[in-house]
């Protein structure tokens, strides 16, 4: 009986033990403060870089937004950032005819691609500690 009691409470004890980290993430080069700044946290591969796919996703109104936002208690694990500077508020980044996005956005590990999304395998990083990223709008 006392063995059961003892592994009953080991098991209830663990997620005590779990680690969630913060992930900073900085936008240094922001141009104005009208609009918001909508930024898509990625766990999966299969949803990166799509809208309304994301793990979480935050929406921070332009004029509050001082150059950086923090998510806070993330489980250990890969991550990939999207993110835009949605100037006209429409929750959306609009793009021109030929589909290239018309507000600035940017990737996380600053990927710049080139005629296609990028992939997860192209933004991700390892979260296993609290860490701070860069990322530069293209505009």
């Amino acid at each position: 009986m006392k063995c059961i009691v003892i592994i009953l409470a080991a098991l209830l004890s663990l997620p005590l033990f779990s680690q969630n980290y913060d992930l900073t993430v900085t936008i240094p080069n922001i141009k104005g403060t009208d609009g918001e700044i909508v930024i898509g946290l990625y766990n999966n591969p299969e949803s990166f870089p799509l809208d309304d796919k994301q793990y979480k996703k935050y929406t921070i109104e332009g004029v509050l937004f001082k150059g950086e936002y923090t998510i806070r208690d993330l489980p250990e694990g890969e991550y990939a950032v999207a993110l835009f500077h949605d100037k006209n508020a429409d929750k959306i980044c609009n793009t021109n005819f030929l589909g290239f996005p018309k507000e600035g956005y940017g990737f996380s590990k600053n990927f710049r691609p080139k005629l296609s999304a990028p992939k997860f395998e192209d933004c991700k990083f390892e979260l296993k500690e609290n860490l701070a990223i860069s990322i530069k709008l293209i505009y």
